[in-house]
């Protein structure tokens, strides 16, 4: 019997500047054991993950996994363009830790009552690698909201930035400082991908960087402990 698992969340989702966590969770299982769809857009916001439920509730999965909140967290750095991502976005509100667990909420509360599915939220990733940086402690911050949503709602709660966490502490990597991605970063990293054919993974070691590519997108070693987070937690394996 196949799962059916719904993957909602931002451009880490949609995997167009990530390695794709969901092709990786999709390999750890036999092929028909698990049916993946990627609910995944560019930016987004808890807000706008709201928004665009519909295509999910219309054919309720079996498990639904949601990684959301890396923008929200983002958003309450120094530098980082609000007035941009609020017109960008059509976001009606200023983006804020109390919206952001709001809007999270929200999305749940829809999903219990519209799908049987089991829901999962995933904490975020580690924000740069300076763990005591202020875009890495943004990113637990909002990690901590999203166990409270988890808890509130009675949904599972996936550990993925303590997990990141750990294995940075373990690679002792480079103390490089978090810098926000602008748009010309984003089609830097397509031109190299795409054009000159460089891996990801190659783009992230010549920045001197573990688990991303630009401090936000992942690398293969960040997109695998998504993957690992989810297929942990035994969700796909009980609903099948």
């Amino acid at each position: 019997m196949t799962t059916r698992v719904a993957c909602l969340g931002d451009s880490l989702t949609r995997a167009q500047f990530s390695v794709d966590y969901l092709d990786l969770l999709g390999r750890r299982h036999p092929p028909g054991d698990v049916r993946l769809a990627r609910f995944g857009a560019n930016g987004d916001f808890a807000y706008n993950l709201l928004q665009r439920l519909d295509a999910v509730v219309a054919d309720p999965p079996d498990v639904i996994t949601v990684l959301i909140g890396t923008n929200d967290a983002r958003a309450s750095l120094a530098g980082y363009p609000v007035e941009q991502a609020m017109k960008r976005k059509q976001l009606p509100d200023r983006p804020s830790a109390g919206w952001f667990q709001q809007c999270l909420g929200a999305v749940v509360a829809r999903l219990r009552a519209e799908t049987d599915a089991t829901i999962a939220l995933l904490s975020l990733p580690v924000l740069g690698q300076q763990l005591d940086g202020a875009a890495a402690q943004a990113s637990q911050a909002y990690s901590r909201m999203i166990a409270e949503v988890a808890a509130t709602n009675e949904v599972a709660y996936l550990p993925l930035h303590e997990r990141q966490t750990e294995e940075l502490r373990q690679a002792e990597p480079p103390q490089i400082s978090y810098r926000e991605v602008t748009p010309a970063a984003v089609v830097g990293v397509l031109v190299q991908h795409a054009v000159l054919r460089r891996s990801l993974d190659t783009i992230s070691r010549r920045r001197g960087l573990v688990l991303t590519t630009d401090h936000i997108h992942q690398n293969s070693r960040g997109a695998t402990l998504i993957a690992e987070v989810i297929d942990d937690a035994g969700l796909l394996t009980q609903s099948a």
